[in-house]
């Protein structure tokens, strides 16, 4: 960065990042916006020409975007669990609060971030995903309102949950007004959406023609080859082969609830101009985990593909906070440490994350050279700015993409002799990662499965509200 935007943006994020003698009530406010099984690509902003996402586009426009953000790993098929768990307490997959490498009081509620917060003389509140959402950091906030669509009835509708959240959201903000409350606020809002089942409004399934949307340049009938977990949950909401007329219709479905739910945002930041609190308000706006739609014949988040389980949307907005675009390698825990600086307070001495604030200041362009990630016992990745490395320890097949001319990982370059000592390099790195935090996993199988799969006979989903 040149020493004059170096300098214009020390000044304009000194109120936010301050001392900690400002007064708790000249603290930014924080809105964090977190959705569940929200792409990378997952806004018209963020490259999908299709989707339209007019309000979390302004996020864009005028913040920062973390174009490689990730959530680190999942020992399960539900992969938002340890996200939201990670994020929420700012540890790594393998020392979350009951897990074997847990720290002797990482479930403190203390250490968590809503009471890391309100210690810092914030008001926390909570609406959306409770369920595989990390309950115990959920009840350290100091208001909760568990809403994911699931209940019967007309006015718990899913496809309504989006309205719902910012009803309540606007209430609250009415609320603080009605009371003088001069405390800032954090509030955490956890939409169930574009999860499936994909309902949302009669009006955004309208904008959507399934025939009409283009499908990924990585779209398969059939993944090449049995990736550990090809029989999960979510892989079973298609049927095989994958076909082009499915995927669109899921596809459009989805888009159908991410315009839903940016509709109901764009209410909410009405809401914050009217109120008067736009200008002191920082925005997040992040997924717990991505989500395969048809790339390599993939329909879960049980995958480490770019555009698949780990990659995930961030954007920041809001005081002090530049427009621009970051390349760094970053992981959802990131958001711990950043937001306590933010707020100015105290770091707990457990939080794994890095801050993501000397980068959002321009003096500093990442945060660690190489970003792993990691899936059951089956799955183990490694990136640098450029190349991927993925490894499938149960059969004993890799992978190596290169990123930078080949975004959607279609040609795996595994098998050329010319990359073998690059395997070797990435390969050693990875395990240099894995040891640092705990990963014990085998990284190869002396007696590996069979890679060839055959998928069962079934032509159609099997319950996808489930």
């Amino acid at each position: 960065m040149k020493p004059i935007l170096s300098l214009f943006c020390l000044l304009v994020l000194a109120p936010v990042l301050g001392g900690a003698a400002e007064s708790p009530a000249r603290r930014p406010n924080i809105l964090h916006l977190h959705t569940d099984d929200h792409r990378a690509d997952g806004l018209h902003a963020l490259g999908n020409a299709v989707l339209q996402t007019p309000h979390l586009d302004t996020l864009v426009a005028r913040g920062m975007t973390f174009r490689n953000c990730y959530t680190m790993g999942s020992m399960m098929g539900a992969v938002c669990t340890p996200s939201r768990t990670m994020m929420l307490t700012g540890r790594s997959w393998l020392r979350l609060p009951k897990s074997p490498g847990a720290a002797p009081n990482a479930a403190d509620p203390a250490t968590f971030l809503p009471r890391v917060l309100e210690a810092a003389g914030y008001q926390t509140w909570h609406m959306g995903k409770y369920g595989n959402g990390f309950p115990a950091g959920l009840q350290s906030f100091q208001s909760t309102i568990r809403d994911e669509g699931k209940d019967a009835g007309p006015d718990k509708d899913r496809a309504f949950a989006p309205q719902r959240l910012a009803d309540r959201s606007i209430q609250f903000l009415k609320d603080r007004a009605a009371a003088g409350e001069a405390r800032p606020f954090y509030l955490y809002l956890a939409p169930p959406v574009p999860h499936d089942p994909r309902s949302a409004e009669p009006r955004f399934h309208q904008l959507y023609e399934a025939a009409k949307l283009p499908l990924s340049p990585a779209f398969l009938p059939q993944h090449p080859f049995n990736n550990g977990e090809m029989m999960v949950r979510d892989e079973q909401l298609a049927p095989w082969p994958r076909t082009p007329e499915n995927t669109r219709q899921q596809l459009a479905e989805y888009y159908a609830c991410i315009t839903g739910f940016d509709f109901h945002v764009g209410r909410l930041f009405e809401a914050l101009k009217a109120g008067g609190q736009w200008e002191n308000t920082i925005i997040i706006f992040s997924g717990d985990n991505g989500l395969s739609m048809g790339e390599h014949g993939l329909f879960g988040k049980q995958n480490l593909y770019e555009f698949g389980g780990m990659h995930v949307p961030l954007v920041i907005a809001g005081p002090g906070i530049p427009h621009g675009s970051s390349a760094a390698l970053v992981y959802l825990m990131d958001l711990f440490p950043t937001l306590v600086e933010f707020a100015k307070a105290t770091l707990p001495e457990t939080v794994e994350g890095r801050s993501l604030v000397p980068v959002i200041e321009g003096k500093t362009s990442r945060v660690r050279e190489v970003l792993y990630t990691a899936y059951r016992n089956c799955q183990r990745a490694i990136r640098d700015g450029r190349w991927k490395l993925i490894l499938y320890p149960l059969v004993n097949q890799t992978q190596l993409f290169d990123l930078e001319s080949d975004a959607h990982e279609l040609d795996n370059l595994a098998g050329q002799p010319e990359q073998a000592a690059r395997i070797a390099t990435l390969t050693a790195r990875l395990e240099r990662e894995m040891a640092a935090y705990g990963d014990k996993a085998p990284l190869k199988s002396e007696h590996p499965e069979p890679a060839e799969w055959t998928p069962p006979t079934r032509k159609g989903p099997a319950n996808p509200g489930k």
